[in-house]
């Protein structure tokens, strides 16, 4: 099982964590970095080879994940040299990627399984399937549904509900197939692309713990319930200890 791990972002909102640190490398806890948490999680789930796609202070992230020994795998690594979003890292590497495979971004705190999610993918024959987490927002004022100049309907502060992507997909190599090396193409455009040919992405859905760490905010609330969060992070590193 083979997994490609997005780590080439300059981490612009989480400055000023990210002016030394590439941020799959900035810290979580007394002795992790988010990178070693996921490699961790991966290993302990089957996978076996992953490529990094690396840019942004991509040094230290060789020097830190190495060959990919120290977790049981075998590493490679793809160089950003002009960013390349988040789909477009995987067209120079097509022809060493297996027929199935992950991708997801180096800068996720979840508790999902991620060997789940591609043997789900395989399973439906999507050409794409994306993790997905609910999401409430709630909506601060009375919302009004109007028609033909009347409001028809009313709502008072109203929570909506969303699914959203988690960073966390599951593609097939032949869905990337047609698109040109060097191109600069995003999650989103691949999406759109899809359901525009009538070949809709499959969902994942997800109820568990996800922190994208984006923000300075996510990373001190990761942070500060890490010990709490810890168990259901690394159950079989706590197991040992």
């Amino acid at each position: 099982m083979h997994v490609v791990i997005l780590a080439g972002g300059k981490g612009v909102r989480l400055r000023p964590y990210t002016s030394a640190l590439p941020k799959p490398l900035v810290p979580i806890g007394e002795e992790y970095a988010i990178l070693d948490i996921i490699m961790q999680q991966l290993a302990g789930q089957g996978f076996t080879t992953a490529t990094l796609a690396v840019g942004h202070l991509s040094p230290l992230i060789r020097a830190f994940v190495g060959d990919g020994s120290r977790w049981g795998m075998t590493v490679d690594y793809t160089e950003e040299v002009t960013p390349l979003s988040t789909i477009g890292p995987l067209f120079p590497i097509r022809d060493r990627l297996p027929e199935h495979f992950l991708v997801m971004n180096g800068d996720v705190l979840t508790t999902l399984n991620y060997a789940e999610l591609l043997t789900s993918h395989m399973e439906t024959g999507a050409p794409l399937t994306v993790a997905t987490s609910p999401r409430v927002v709630k909506i601060d004022f009375g919302v009004l549904e109007a028609q033909g100049g009347r409001i028809v309907g009313f709502r008072e502060k109203p929570l909506l509900s969303y699914l959203v992507s988690m960073g966390v997909y599951a593609l097939s190599r032949e869905t990337i197939a047609k698109y040109p090396e060097g191109m600069s193409f995003g999650f989103d455009e691949l999406v759109l692309d899809l359901l525009a040919q009538d070949t809709p992405p499959g969902v994942y859905e997800f109820d568990g713990y996800w922190l994208d760490i984006g923000r300075p905010d996510d990373y001190d609330e990761a942070n500060a319930r890490f010990e709490e969060i810890r168990p259901l992070l690394l159950p079989s590193r706590d197991k040992v200890r």
